[in-house]
């Protein structure tokens, strides 16, 4: 008779927010796979880990929802344990070990040997670079730094991941061979601040340095940049982006706002005019770049006329890619000192805006592609369509290109030329040429 003890055990590690999170529960999965233990990802299995975010208020309600959904599933008899790590509970563990008892252990953003001990496994130094992808085996995310010093006053991140710290070149170079020799194809560099890189460990930003060590991979094809802060925005990076071909015209600048009055309560170190001369440098010195950017409406103290301001210089600039959040007033930020003076109808209100805006001028922008020729990677097989991206778009957040699958045999992974023949605001469509 089996025993109780002897029970195969399955870890299912459930990722909610954003792709520094996959990468970390990546690395965890990792880590069980190196103890021999059988890991999988959002799927069926008698031991969970939640890896949480802890955010926005969205994130967060979704992060307590999931939690509550697989206590609930304890309860039931449905699993055996339920572990929490992540930013929601670095943030709130004491409170989450209050309102929520019955998970067994709440974990940390920094204590993944902890939790690798309660899972029954041992941290293991050596495995620099050794990752459980989980994104399609085309691409996997690619995390350069942890930890912010930027002092953003809307961002609760300082808190939830500590002070920036640096990954060294050498490491990162490692990392990127493992991934190509298992057949990944496409970097995207994450960081919560890309544009810090270095300073911690050299004492100079290394950005460029990093992008000029991992082109030499072979295998690697396209790198992307993410989450790149502009105050401080190193300009050699631009000349990389130009000459590198393997470095993709694309990067990630997180914006926010253009408002000099909401920049400075913000405390982004920047202004209307900083922001813009940095922009125009953007595009003088890699013409053709896409530009993607996040914005928040809704910030204390945002009047009407604050965000006029803020939609004409969005149709001003003509964004390539824009994402556009509401406010949300955090707990232990600066800005939770000032008073969430905008009622939340009148955020959405301005989000919509803006994002019917966006949308208009990127149909604009998808309609002058019609009859041109991309190098597209292909992503997945979606019914009779296969999904690819162009280097201007990256996944989950862009454009996709769809192409007929009826017509022709790709695979996962595959760079065709593609001609495109049609384009709607969010999606293009073409032939393999």
């Amino acid at each position: 008779m089996r025993t109780k003890s002897r029970k195969n055990n399955k870890i299912n590690v459930v990722t909610l927010g954003c792709s520094k999170n996959v990468y970390d529960s990546e690395v965890l999965m990792g880590q069980l796979r190196a103890n021999n233990k059988e890991v999988v990802h959002e799927e069926e299995g008698n031991i969970v880990v939640i890896n949480t975010c802890g955010f926005i208020a969205n994130a967060k309600e979704e992060s307590v929802n999931t939690i509550l959904d697989f206590v609930q599933q304890k309860e039931d008899g449905l699993v055996d344990k339920v572990f929490v790590t992540g930013c929601l509970s670095e943030r709130y563990k004491p409170d989450l070990q209050q309102e929520i008892p019955d998970v067994d252990q709440y974990f940390g953003t920094t204590e993944l040997p902890g939790l690798l001990k309660a899972l029954g496994a041992d941290y293991k130094h050596e495995l620099i670079g050794e990752r459980l992808t989980t994104t399609p085996k085309n691409y996997a995310y690619l995390k350069i730094a942890e930890g912010c010093d930027r002092p953003c006053s809307f961002c609760a991140i300082p808190l939830m991941r500590g002070k920036h710290r640096s990954t060294p070149i050498e490491d990162l170079v490692v990392e990127a061979e493992k991934l190509a020799a298992d057949g990944v194809k496409e970097l995207i560099l994450i960081a919560q601040d890309l544009t810090y890189y270095g300073l911690d460990l050299y004492k100079k930003r290394r950005l460029a340095d990093l992008l000029k060590a991992l082109v030499q991979v072979d295998g690697i094809e396209w790198i992307r940049l993410h989450y790149a802060f502009p105050t401080g925005f190193p300009e050699d990076v631009l000349d990389v982006i130009k000459q590198e071909p393997k470095v993709c015209n694309y990067i990630d600048i997180p914006l926010q706002h253009i408002s000099s009055d909401i920049l400075k309560s913000m405390r982004r170190g920047t202004t209307f005019e900083k922001t813009n001369a940095l922009l125009k440098l953007f595009r003088e010195k890699v013409p053709g770049m896409a530009i993607r950017t996040t914005l928040i409406v809704g910030y204390p103290g945002e009047t009407e006329e604050h965000f006029q301001e803020l939609k004409q210089w969005v149709a001003d600039m003509r964004f390539e890619r824009l994402g556009c959040f509401t406010y949300s007033h955090e707990e232990n930020t600066h800005a939770y000192n000032l008073v969430d003076d905008v009622p939340e109808d009148v955020k959405q209100d301005r989000a919509n805006q803006i994002m019917e805006l966006q949308s208009q001028i990127s149909w604009e922008l998808n309609q002058e592609k019609i009859g041109q020729e991309f190098k597209v990677l292909i992503d997945r097989k979606e019914g009779n369509n296969y999904i690819g991206r162009t280097e201007f778009d990256s996944p989950d957040v862009d454009n996709e290109v769809l192409l007929d699958a009826t017509q022709q045999y790709l695979k996962t992974g595959d760079f065709v030329q593609v001609k495109i023949t049609e384009a709607t605001d969010f999606d293009l469509y073409g032939e393999v040429v």
